[in-house]
């Protein structure tokens, strides 16, 4: 069985990293290299898995569920574990070049596999109290990481990103322990049966308010959301590309799907909410943007707004909702991350974050330049991109459920978001160099290579939408489809 390796090794490469790391030169290039793309190739195995068994449960110590400690895989855990170590790869090949200009770059794969372990951890766990440990391991990663740089910027944005991680963390776990003292039980599918038999109490209402205010925090919705632009701005491009591309995903909207769908189970009344906070996220994620001058402090206001996006879709709670709001956490994990990684090449070139500052890149700069456009036009929804086909599909599903007004607000975010990304465009990479930057050359290779292959991903990855590949992401809706039946499917897969 493959599950336990998604936890082992990144936690092993960590180990090694740091026993061989100053031993042994580039070792934790090499390691931190080689584990990503094992990961990736496990994660890719794990399609074909699903389609052939739907559901494999995984007993740790050979202890059956409830009793002992389980790992799922299903279609929504193969299509996260495909997202996360995709971007993770890629993140770890730029890194060789790029984190040349940092004092310990084996202390920074260190962490960075931790927090790969507390990501892919909690993907995989069936087990609520064990999703909270792995939520703490990528957390306290991320912490160290924002702070990376050691400067006082890194050090305030990181300090006050773990008070509120903490807090959110305080809130998951009160959630999980009053949970726990309601059904007797910490594993998600039996908690599913158990409340399937109860009445839901005011105390099951209370726990869903704990969980997506905890979640919340986690994924930077608006109102929750004042920790990100501090946060992804101030650490390494790499971290930025992984904090926003996958961590608020994984320790967020995974973690609300999951939970809300297939434990607590989904009701109007949740949904509703789900919708309003994707669209007020959504709207004023954008607004904030429009108005920076800060490459990376942009962008961070750009992941809250399509943070927003996800949650609409699933909020809808329709098939077509779903598989757009799936379908945009992909994309955004691709094309998101390929803009932070843009940003850290301009400022490992130029050593600035101010739009202003720049100007005509394009001339010197032409990889970053030409993938910083793929980006900018999948983020702001252009067809062919990627973006335009998960947008589109959210804006249809509304129209679907006659929310009219919900799709009239993704329109206007979108449309805000191309004004945006042209404003990006014209200062940094178009219009005549700048006389300072005379100089300057294209980033390292490795850093090229990783933002080329997120570009081509940008622009093929419409493709998932052909019947053949998107039985990828029609797995990962029927999980969430299925609501509390995850308890059957789960006890059932056991052998």
């Amino acid at each position: 069985m493959i599950l336990p390796f998604f936890v082992i090794i990144p936690l092993g490469t960590a180990f090694l990293i740091s026993l061989l790391g100053k031993k042994i030169r580039n070792s934790g290039d090499i390691l931190a290299n080689l584990s990503g793309l094992s990961l990736l190739t496990l994660s890719l195995y794990s399609i074909p898995k699903v389609f052939v068994h739907k559901t494999l449960v995984y007993k740790i110590g050979g202890w059956l569920p409830p009793i002992g400690i389980c790992m799922v895989l299903d279609g929504l855990t193969s299509f996260m574990l495909v997202t996360v170590n995709l971007v993770s790869s890629l993140v770890a090949v730029y890194s060789i070049s790029y984190m040349e200009k940092y004092t310990d770059k084996n202390r920074f794969y260190t962490l960075f596999m931790l927090m790969l372990a507390g990501m892919n951890g909690i993907i995989v766990t069936g087990d609520l109290f064990n999703l909270f440990v792995f939520l703490e391991i990528a957390s306290i990663a991320s912490y160290a990481l924002v702070a990376f740089g050691t400067e006082a910027e890194e050090l305030e944005a990181s300090f006050k990103y773990a008070v509120m991680g903490s807090v959110a963390s305080s809130f998951v776990l009160l959630g999980i322990a009053l949970l726990y003292s309601y059904t007797s039980t910490l594993n998600m599918a039996d908690i599913a049966l158990s409340l399937s038999a109860k009445p839901a109490g005011m105390i099951i209402g209370f726990v869903a308010v704990l969980f997506l205010a905890g979640f919340g925090l986690k994924s930077a919705l608006v109102p929750f959301h004042a920790w990100l632009p501090d946060a992804h701005p101030s650490a390494p491009a790499s971290i930025s590309a992984m904090l926003s591309g996958v961590l608020i995903k994984v320790l967020g909207v995974y973690a609300l799907m999951r939970i809300f769908f297939n434990v607590l189970g989904i009701n109007s009344g949740i949904l509703l909410v789900f919708m309003f906070l994707g669209a007020v996220s959504m709207l004023v994620g954008v607004f904030l943007a429009i108005g920076q001058w800060d490459f990376k402090r942009l962008l961070a206001y750009h992941s809250i707004s399509q943070i927003g996006y996800v949650i609409l879709g699933i909020g809808l709670g329709t098939p077509l909702g779903i598989l757009g709001g799936l379908f945009h956490l992909f994309n955004h994990s691709i094309f998101k991350s390929l803009l932070f990684l843009n940003s850290g090449s301009v400022a490992y070139s130029i050593e600035t974050r101010d739009l202003k500052a720049m100007g005509g890149l394009r001339e010197k700069m032409p990889v970053t330049a030409n993938t910083n456009l793929v980006a900018s036009m999948s983020i702001a929804g252009i067809p062919p991109f990627n973006g335009f086909w998960s947008k589109l599909l959210i804006i249809l599903a509304c129209l679907q459920a006659n929310r009219f007004g919900y799709a009239f607000c993704a329109i206007v975010a979108s449309i805000l978001t191309l004004a945006s990304f042209m404003k990006v465009q014209k200062y940094a990479f178009f219009g005549t160099l700048n006389e300072k930057w005379r100089r300057i050359k294209e980033v390292p290779g490795a850093m090229r290579l990783s933002m080329a292959a997120l570009a081509i991903i940008c622009v093929a990855a419409g493709l998932l939408l052909i019947p053949l590949l998107r039985n990828f992401m029609q797995a990962a809706v029927d999980v969430l489809l299925v609501g509390k039946g995850y308890a059957q499917t789960v006890f059932g897969a056991i052998r």
